[in-house]
């Protein structure tokens, strides 16, 4: 559905500005977006192989196993239909770790995989509880350092690209605790009404 509306956005633009004889202007704004994509893209690159790079290294080190130990104990919380040692367990704690450092494209093969995982474990084509919470965990996102907007902002020579770290911090783990208790009021609100 939303490819229908962007494209459909597209086809009106463009007829609208063959109408109103400002399709040089949308031929200059398009080659213009393309080389500004390009250059944007080769920079976030450069920053994600590095971040990747240092995870890489963090987990043949063992800090990611750590850290994986020490978040353990909350994740078991929220998600108590899975057992500890199911390897829906390990795909979840390794997405966790991705976002905490902002890499959400390294994430997201993670999160597939503990969906998978957690589908199975279900056994059904519906959201289970935990294919819920942790959609919403992982929508709100507790990050640390916003790697891929560093990088934005790096590219587009910001003085002080760092200095979101505090307010990052601060933002997403206000969203996380706000998505973890919504969560639980809905799943206690669908309990009671079941019963």
């Amino acid at each position: 559905m939303v490819n229908y509306i962007w494209a459909g956005m597209a086809i009106i633009g463009i007829v609208y500005a063959m109408f109103n004889g400002t399709m040089d202007k949308v031929n200059e704004a398009l080659f213009e977006s393309a080389n500004e994509a390009v250059t944007l893209s080769i920079g976030l690159i450069s920053v994600l192989v590095f971040w990747l790079g240092l995870m890489r290294v963090a987990e043949q080190a063992g800090l990611l196993k750590k850290l994986t130990n020490l978040f353990k104990p909350l994740v078991t919380r929220l998600f108590p239909e899975i057992p500890k040692d199911d390897p829906a367990m390990g795909y979840i704690l390794s997405n966790f770790t991705a976002n905490l450092f902002g890499l959400g494209n390294a994430a997201t093969p993670m999160g597939i995989k503990a969906m998978e995982e957690m589908k199975r474990l279900s056994g059904s084509d519906k959201a289970s509880r935990s294919m819920i919470t942790f959609l919403v965990i992982n929508t709100s996102s507790l990050t640390l350092i916003p790697t891929t907007v560093i990088a934005i902002r790096m590219q587009y020579d910001s003085i002080a690209p760092t200095e979101i770290v505090a307010t990052t911090i601060m933002a997403t783990l206000v969203t996380s605790t706000a998505a973890i208790i919504v969560d639980r009021l809905f799943y206690l609100r669908r309990v009671r009404k079941t019963k």
